[in-house]
């Protein structure tokens, strides 16, 4: 029997083959869960990112390449956490073969499709976690299980002195609108960027586009702007951190998003920010106040947005200032506070 005062044992599941926005998540939160002494077990792929990013950490990992595997490893558990679709699978069945409660993230803003599986894994949870306001309300008009919601954190990613002069020698007599996102153009928009370039290429020239990530569209994209020399695609980059030092602005024109918690990176670094208001990434910038959003698939829109920003250094001043002022409620430790008095709220319901 678990009470308030007996240690949890959370069992994480991420099935997922790479290492994007849902797994740099599931890191943050099982690297700040450690501190507070609960034990912890990871499911992955053995091809998995994950268990190499949390090395240093006092974590179980059980491998398991599919759904059907890896549900007698290791100890029992209190709770199983799926943190993306597979794992949510993985935990239906979880409960079914030894009992172990679990609830599951919700990370994407596309509604949840009403099938017969969905329905019956998602009413089967003790709880569904909306990572931002719209994912929320989907989840919500289904009414299939109780609803929290708890946002992404930062990163707190890092930079190196040395790196960061390099990049600025590297860029110098430009001004870097920086882009980081998955190379995928029907989720971050990056042809939308294209087009912002391309506008502004003769009348703003000190302008450079620079653009991080990798993708099924990076071909396609570099085919698309071979012509443009105002924008360079650097493909993936482990120093994030030294190129946001490098930037004067940062793009982020999405097409959907369930967060965007690059953007609260970027706030970390104090870069100002132009994003699309589409989805959940109004949960992090508020226009006019830590950014400026502008109407999602307007590249017109967004490169009028970039120029008047980046001429008003005042108003970068203040929406940095202001965006600086929003990051309390995003760190890794208030994450982690969340979902642990979410765990203990679903296993200890009266002591809650």
């Amino acid at each position: 029997m678990v009470t308030s005062s007996t240690p949890l044992h959370v069992r994480h599941v991420n099935l997922a083959k790479g290492f994007r926005g849902g797994e740099r998540q599931t890191v943050l939160l099982i690297r700040a869960l450690a501190a507070h002494g609960i034990g912890q077990s990871l499911v992955c792929r053995h091809d998995s990112p994950l268990p190499e990013a949390l090395a240093d950490v006092d974590v179980a990992i059980l491998h398991a390449d599919h759904q059907l595997a890896g549900h007698f490893r290791g100890a029992r558990a209190d709770l199983v956490h799926a943190h993306e679709a597979k794992a949510v699978h993985w935990a239906y069945l979880h409960r079914r073969l030894r009992g172990t409660p679990y609830l599951l993230t919700r990370r994407v803003p596309q509604p949840v499709r009403n099938k017969p599986f969905n329905r019956l894994t998602y009413r089967s949870a003790a709880c569904a976690v909306a990572i931002s306001r719209i994912i929320e309300q989907h989840l919500d008009a289904l009414a299939w299980c109780p609803i929290a919601r708890i946002p992404s954190a930062l990163s707190h990613l890092p930079s190196d002195s040395q790196q960061v002069e390099a990049l600025r020698q590297r860029f110098a007599g430009r001004r870097v609108v920086g882009h980081i996102g998955a190379l995928v153009d029907r989720h971050k928009g990056q042809r939308l960027l294209i087009d912002a370039a391309r506008q502004l290429r003769e009348s703003h020239p000190e302008l450079l586009f620079v653009c991080l990530g990798q993708g099924e569209d990076e071909a396609a994209l570099k085919q698309e702007s071979a012509d443009l020399d105002n924008l360079v695609w650097e493909g993936f980059r482990s120093n994030v951190g030294d190129y946001l030092e490098a930037m004067a602005l940062f793009a982020f024109p999405s097409r959907n998003e369930g967060l965007g918690s690059i953007l609260l990176d970027v706030m970390d670094h104090d870069v100002p920010i132009v994003a699309a208001d589409v989805d959940g990434i109004p949960d992090i910038v508020v226009d006019d106040r830590s950014g400026v959003l502008v109407p999602a698939n307007d590249a017109g829109a967004l490169a009028r947005a970039i120029v008047d920003l980046l001429d008003d250094p005042e108003r970068c001043l203040r929406l940095t200032t202001g965006a600086r002022q929003r990051l309390e409620g995003f760190t890794p430790a208030a994450m982690a506070e969340r979902y642990l008095s979410l765990y203990r709220r679903l296993l200890v319901p009266d002591e809650a």
